[in-house]
């Protein structure tokens, strides 16, 4: 039996009808054209699937779409709405990406800690993309990126 739901994606308030059974990542992706967040090892495992709920970083593919009722959705689509922001800026410029395929998830999870805590310690920074696995860069672009926006706003 299908439900509709609403939810705020991207600043934008969506309503759709979902099956009980349908995975946010899912939706995101089939219903609602959102391709950033990607299908990785579907057990919240890698963070490719990564999205801010309510400003929080969370693992869509563990979340039933009618879990989102009501919620705030963020995506790297949503971020960069008007021009890149410093986090994306500074990732490129620290050239952290290769392949690309963890970018949204490392992205959107700087953004929740930045937002949380204006200055972290690279131990701080190493614990909020933990959750997010990247096979080309060993991490350190990463890392570099994120102290380089902390650095600026401090």
């Amino acid at each position: 039996m299908k439900k509709t739901i609403t939810l705020k994606l991207n600043g934008e308030s969506r309503s759709l009808e979902v099956e009980p059974s349908d995975i946010l990542l899912e939706v995101l992706r089939d219903k609602l054209g959102i391709k950033s967040p990607k299908i990785g090892c579907e057990r919240g495992d890698c963070g490719v699937c990564t999205v801010l709920l309510d400003g929080k970083s969370v693992r869509s593919c563990l979340i039933l779409a009618i879990e989102a009722d009501g919620h705030e959705i963020t995506t790297v689509e949503g971020l960069g709405k008007n021009g890149p922001t410093p986090v994306q800026k500074s990732f490129l410029k620290h050239n952290s990406f290769q392949c690309g395929f963890c970018a949204p998830g490392m992205v959107l999870a700087a953004t929740e800690l930045l937002g949380k805590n204006p200055n972290p310690d690279e131990e701080e920074i190493k614990e909020a993309i933990a959750g997010n696995l990247c096979r080309c860069t060993g991490y350190e672009p990463i890392v570099k990126a994120i102290k380089a926006v902390a650095r600026r706003r401090s």
